[in-house]
């Protein structure tokens, strides 16, 4: 029985060993036959943990633009170790994660034309904290971001005109 759940839950899509043991615990599953079973699949490859959290790390940071505090807090709440996370992380160059945060603020500034600069630097750095990026990197890229496209998008001053 514990197998045809475990092969139904990574039916749908891959998940952790820690995820399917909450699943076999919920399903009243003996430990010692759910650990028996676990360490089976993990044997075979069909739970593979340092993978999981590679391609979680890919595939949240380009799909959503999460920055790596939040994909570490993500893994370590899929159960992932904290090793096998900083694997993964350390994927995720610098680079990859100053562009992907540059792209972000771009795209929210097109919707910012009527806002006032500090308001703008608020929304974009409250945007970037809950997507994971640190304070500095986030501080940065909109600094950089807002002097480059005033001149495109142009944000009003305090007095409601637009800032010279």
């Amino acid at each position: 029985m514990a197998r045809t759940i475990l092969l139904d839950k990574l039916t749908g899509q891959p998940r952790t060993r820690a995820e399917l043991a909450d699943v076999l615990a919920d399903r009243e599953i003996p430990d010692e036959v759910a650990d028996e079973v676990l360490d089976r699949f993990t044997d075979v490859g069909l739970i593979d943990d340092a993978a999981f959290a590679n391609a979680w790390v890919e595939s949240r940071h380009r799909g959503r633009g999460l920055g790596k505090r939040a994909l570490a807090q993500e893994l370590r709440r899929r159960g992932v170790d904290d090793e096998l996370a900083r694997d993964a992380l350390e994927e995720l160059d610098s680079e990859q994660e100053e562009q992907t945060a540059r792209e972000l603020v771009r795209r929210k500034l097109r919707s910012m034309r009527s806002l006032e600069r500090q308001v703008a630097m608020r929304r974009l750095l409250g945007m970037l904290a809950r997507k994971g990026y640190s304070g500095g990197l986030a501080m940065s890229i909109v600094k950089q971001e807002l002097d480059a496209s005033h001149d495109e998008f142009p944000l009003l001053d305090s007095s409601g005109l637009e800032a010279e």
